[in-house]
């Protein structure tokens, strides 16, 4: 029997050693601060990172809805995504900062001078993020879909504009979703691109029901044409995808189109 069984391990013995090494992952992260065109429930980065990205790539959206360049960073928001930064364990980090909608004028706390105030807040989140090891990638604002006399009306151009010089004075890849989305809109038409909002239009405002009498979140969806529901966000989360390869070559294998 002691024979038999030594017989046996040294047998078994070759195929142990055969066994290849486990080889340790590489994996990177993104994180995604902005307002609520790239948050949940109204803007594209929830199906960015449900449909996008893939295993190896974190996906963490920190943006949040009615938060301007500065209304983000006073409150503590940037602190959070700082954060996120430093965690150790990836290869590579980017950080995605879309804002513009919210610094415009008539938002009283919120708003920043687009001359001043809107430029010097998005150089200082890109030096910061490059302190944190970081790679800070620019986002021009997502356009609105609302149209006069049957031509797209691009009022967040000129935040777009500010966008580029921050880009090409720092050096950071630029995503031009602004451009791109306004063309993709144009392209369309008005009806089709109301098919993007959140609800129908003409539909009234819905919430999200208590389960089990445990209040959940309300998601408090409305037809406007500056939020997008699930056929929106899936539409500009693509593109995204599309223009993040283009302007981060190294981000290519691990997106999904």
């Amino acid at each position: 029997m002691r024979l038999a069984i030594a017989t046996l391990l040294a047998l078994a013995a070759p195929a142990y050693a055969q066994t290849p090494a486990v080889q340790p992952i590489k994996p990177s992260k993104i994180v995604l601060v902005g307002d609520s065109t790239t948050a949940v429930a109204g803007g594209w980065g929830g199906a960015f990172c449900a449909d996008h990205v893939t295993s190896f790539l974190a996906c963490v959206n920190l943006a949040r809805g009615g938060r301007s360049s500065g209304s983000y960073r006073a409150e503590g928001s940037w602190d959070v995504a700082m954060a996120e930064m430093r965690v150790p364990g990836y290869v590579r980090t980017w950080v995605l900062i879309q804002f513009g909608h919210i610094d415009q004028p008539g938002k009283p706390g919120r708003s920043t001078d687009l001359a001043t105030e809107f430029p010097a807040n998005l150089r200082r989140y890109v030096a910061e993020a490059r302190a944190a090891g970081a790679v800070p990638v620019l986002v021009t604002p997502l356009t609105r879909r609302t149209f006069k006399d049957g031509k797209l009306e691009r009022d967040l151009d000129p935040w777009a504009a500010a966008v580029r010089r921050v880009a090409q004075e720092t050096g950071a890849p630029l995503v031009d979703l602004t451009a791109k989305s306004a063309a993709a809109v144009e392209a369309m038409g008005e009806a089709e691109a109301d098919t993007f909002a959140q609800v129908p239009k003409g539909a009234a405002p819905t919430g999200q029901t208590e389960v089990n009498d445990q209040p959940f979140a309300q998601r408090k969806l409305s037809f406007d044409r500056t939020h997008v529901g699930r056929k929106g966000a899936g539409y500009f989360a693509a593109l995204i995808a599309r223009e993040l390869s283009a302007a981060v070559p190294e981000t290519r294998k691990l997106l999904y189109p």
